[in-house]
């Protein structure tokens, strides 16, 4: 089968790009391993000035109808596990989907954070009690612990709230190799500052603006109280950590003890909370093994979550004609990823000839991207503009050679 742009991933990033090539008369495919689309926005759900609420199935919904109107073939529940020049994408289930130009918009995944007990049932990653409470309508508990504090356990904490569900705290994790920025309360101090106009009570507000200050920021992390502030009813905890998960069956409870501001632990005033269900927020990393298996020339660049395949401002990869857009270009909201495919959807749409005035529409669809980063009511990753800085740079010079 031939098309002139496959679009692998069928999240924000992936429909929105299909639906723009789509509209100016591409021919194009989707494909995604899960049964239905709309990729990680069917679990999302939080307060938005421009939605008064942003509902990502009711979003998803409204693409894959969009979708649909424009005769888009979908190619669901398939693992694509190759892609080979010029360009054959291989589906595991025997299809080959030939096209002069791909997209890849696989998305993120969860970064590990492996501490004592957390293979017991009912141990869970916090995207994982995200899908099953906003989308499944499922609670992943009655009694929930939360270990990491950072944005995407922030929100879901607040929609298990919103279910009904108990959430007894939300804890830093033990610190170690793996955990060295997680485990700190000046550095989550720190991280959280660029939240500081959402949190819901004036001292959250006003730890914030002080952590925008060194000196303040020390402050911060010493005298915030260890017995916790509460963030819409749930205790948030800078200076507790969960040593263990225990149970003998499952997870029951968890051990916590102090730490100081610089995340020296106090193991003598330990104590066991109880629970019925622990979430792990790990944070994100991007999902790039395909682009890597297609030659895609990357780039580590920690303020962006990990390696990341280098592209074009158009969103061009260093192999011609495939094209990445949402977070295997660097973790942000589902409007960046959305403004990134419609990007590459343009640009593609220019390289196939179908643009009447391709400079002006491309260089409205970058300014979109530009717009949607910079309106962001979360960063995901600290720094995450200089991340992109980095990346453009780094092109520059790839280009140059």
């Amino acid at each position: 089968m031939t098309y002139d742009l496959v679009v692998i991933g069928s999240g924000p990033a992936g429909m929105s790009a299909a639906i723009n090539a789509a509209s100016y008369g591409a021919r194009v495919a989707i494909v995604d391993e899960n049964p239905v689309t709309g990729g990680k926005l069917l679990g999302q759900m939080h307060e938005d000035p421009d939605f008064e609420w942003w509902i990502g199935e009711n979003i998803a919904r409204e693409m894959t109808s969009e979708v649909k109107k424009l005769d888009i073939d979908t190619f669901l529940e398939k693992e694509v596990w190759g892609i080979f020049p010029q360009w054959n994408v291989m589906l595991h289930s025997g299809e080959q989907l030939q096209a002069s130009n791909v997209l890849i918009a696989t998305g993120a995944a969860e970064k590990a954070m492996p501490l004592p007990g957390w293979t017991k049932p009912g141990v869970m990653a916090i995207g994982a009690a995200q899908t099953l409470t906003n989308y499944h309508r499922v609670k992943p508990g009655h009694n929930v612990a939360i270990i990491g504090v950072d944005p995407l356990s922030l929100s879901v904490a607040h929609e298990l709230k919103m279910a009904d569900v108990n959430v007894a705290g939300i804890f830093l994790p033990p610190s170690n190799a793996l955990t060295s920025d997680k485990s700190s309360p000046m550095q989550i101090i720190d991280d959280l500052s660029g939240m500081a106009h959402l949190a819901p009570n004036r001292l959250m507000k006003i730890a914030g603006k002080m952590a925008k200050n060194p000196v303040m920021k020390k402050a911060a992390a010493k005298f915030y109280p260890s017995f916790g502030m509460k963030v819409w009813g749930i205790p948030l905890f800078l200076r507790k950590t969960v040593l263990a998960i225990e149970g003998k069956e499952q997870a029951e409870t968890v051990k916590t003890a102090k730490i100081v501001q610089n995340g020296q632990l106090q193991q003598e005033n330990a104590k066991s909370i109880n629970v019925d269900c622990v979430c792990i927020s790990g944070g994100l990393y991007p999902l790039a093994e395909l682009a890597s298996s297609a030659g895609c020339a990357f780039a580590y660049i920690k303020e962006l979550g990990g390696h990341i395949p280098l592209h074009s401002p158009e969103m061009e990869t260093t192999q011609e004609g495939i094209f990445v857009a949402g977070n295997i270009t660097g973790i942000e909201s589902a409007k960046v990823a959305m403004a990134q495919g419609k990007l590459a959807g343009t640009a593609i749409s220019d390289r196939l000839g179908l643009l009447n005035n391709p400079q002006k529409a491309v260089t409205r669809a970058r300014k979109e991207v530009e717009d949607a980063s910079e309106q962001a009511l979360i960063q995901f990753q600290p720094n995450i503009g200089y991340g992109r800085e980095k990346a453009e740079q780094i092109w520059r010079e790839k280009a140059d050679l």
